[in-house]
């Protein structure tokens, strides 16, 4: 095991520079950033020790630290404790890479009509793609997920978070990574908009979990132009409710 590790040190030993700017930190972010986006370090590498970077680099152990700490709440390297401990790189999640644009989303000042506009076209778009690939498990998750919505209504508990819910599940159904990640991001705006237009109708839930049922039917029976019909439908009225509320 040492053997392979001091293997690995060689490996990295011309890959990094000094740096003397400032904000010296977030350059040698940049610069392991830029060695894992040309394939130099790959997921599973081991980082030098703080000691050895400190070296290379030309900097305090304060500010690796810190460039240490800004790269796993990046969800890039992995700091393990113990004999065989290190910081170790990582490929991020869907739902990591999604935290950070669901963070820049919720600061922007978007409207719940912007939101639906928005949905309009993504979700409207996904929808061939679920349609072609939805498994027989992803199936029977939607159809989960309209029954605890109707029994949530019958037991008025439900809520919009149950909406938000099944439009994620749904688009999951691509498997797509990439569309999995912008709709987890947009998760925060998503129930936003929900929760406004229900202000302006309050039945709108029970209409909303009819057609679910009616989409997760037409996915079933892969018909893109029914499915497609329905969830238009289903996002015209939410963006009605909107705009009458922001006008």
């Amino acid at each position: 095991m040492a053997g392979r590790e001091s293997t690995k040190s060689q490996v990295t030993d011309g890959l990094f520079s000094p740096v003397t700017n400032e904000r010296v930190s977030q350059h040698i972010v940049d610069q392991i950033k830029s060695l894992l986006r040309d394939g130099k370090l790959v997921p599973g590498d081991r980082l030098p020790s703080e000691r050895e970077l400190c070296e290379r680099f030309g900097v305090s152990r304060v500010t690796v630290r810190e460039a240490l700490r800004v790269l796993e709440a990046g969800g890039l390297i992995q700091i393990r404790v113990g004999a065989r401990g290190g910081a170790f790189f990582t490929s991020p999640t869907a739902a990591r890479l999604g935290e950070g644009l669901a963070d820049l989303l919720q600061l922007s000042p978007l409207t719940a009509a912007d939101v639906t506009e928005a949905r309009m076209v993504f979700e409207l778009g996904i929808i061939p793609y679920a349609v072609e690939r939805a498994t027989a498990e992803d199936i029977a998750d939607l159809q989960v997920l309209v029954k605890e919505a109707e029994q949530a209504l019958k037991n008025d508990a439900y809520t919009m978070d149950m909406s938000a819910a099944f439009h994620t599940r749904l688009a999951s159904c691509t498997h797509n990574p990439a569309i999995e990640m912008l709709v987890q991001s947009f998760h925060g705006p998503l129930l936003m908009s929900l929760n406004e237009a229900r202000v302006n109708a309050p039945l709108m839930g029970r209409k909303g979990t009819t057609e679910h049922g009616q989409l997760v039917k037409a996915i079933e029976q892969r018909d893109v132009e029914a499915a497609i019909k329905v969830m238009k439908t289903h996002l015209q009225r939410t963006a009605s409710r909107v705009e009458s509320i922001d006008e």
